[in-house]
């Protein structure tokens, strides 16, 4: 039953749906982050069905509002972190400086760089990418996403006290395994060789995100693994559309 209460609140922290949500219920899920592919698997689908309604607009057109519905649905609370990601990453001085840099909620010129940078990249894989391979490759991408999530939880150290930190306390390599395995799996069967590369790529870039969270701030926070699910998602999408 812990289990199912976890994937239930996984839904409620990791998108919009209205399917309640409580602290008990958040900690559960943070003892349970091998299931956040899980639920990045039904926002896929979700999008992918989205992205085959959407298929007969011209391809631009049809990004734009697979954008737009895909942070209707999961809402924007990663976006944010990595904006928040940006501005400490970019900011001048000591790793105390940098931190709170990254803490503040005013959003600053790196921020703003490195949301913008993510969202052209997303909108640009989305828009060259065949009709037919879009809706797979949004399901690919967002369980690359989430795995991507699990990675830096898994090997992160944590920088101060909040629901990064209980992701972090809770994660373990045996964590990151499982969700590694079932990701491969579901990417996989959507696109083949295409699929894995493109989780071998979101993967990747958990690890250079978690290297410069390291080197700029000592260590990880929320804002960090929610930064992870944004550049995991756009380089999912990159390497599919790259191969396309």
């Amino acid at each position: 039953m812990s289990v199912l209460y976890a994937l239930r609140s996984g839904f409620g922290f990791l998108t919009t749906i209205p399917v309640g949500i409580s602290m008990e219920g958040i900690k559960e899920l943070m003892r349970h982050t091998y299931l956040f592919p899980v639920v990045g698997a039904v926002i896929g689908i979700i999008l992918g069905g989205a992205g085959w309604l959407l298929a007969p607009l011209p391809p631009m057109i049809g990004a734009v509002l697979i954008i737009a519905f895909m942070y209707l649905l999961t809402g924007i609370n990663h976006l944010d972190g990595l904006s928040d990601f940006g501005d400490g990453v970019t900011a001048h001085g000591t790793t105390e400086k940098k931190v709170n840099a990254m803490k503040d909620v005013a959003l600053g010129a790196g921020g703003a760089a490195f949301c913008i940078i993510t969202l052209m990249a997303l909108y640009s894989a989305l828009a060259s990418m065949r009709p037919g391979t879009l809706p797979l490759a949004l399901v690919a991408a967002e369980v690359g996403a989430k795995q991507s999530m699990v990675t830096v939880a898994a090997f992160g150290t944590k920088i101060h006290e909040g629901f990064g930190s209980m992701s972090i306390d809770s994660t373990e390599p045996v964590d990151f395994l499982i969700g590694l395995f079932f990701s491969a799996a579901v990417c996989v069967l959507a696109l083949g060789i295409s699929g894995l590369v493109s989780l071998m790529a979101s993967v990747l870039s958990a690890f250079l995100v978690l290297n410069i969270a390291k080197k700029n701030f000592g260590g990880v926070s929320g804002d960090v693994i929610g930064a992870s699910n944004e550049i995991g998602r756009a380089v999912s999408l990159l390497a599919i559309a790259a191969g396309a």
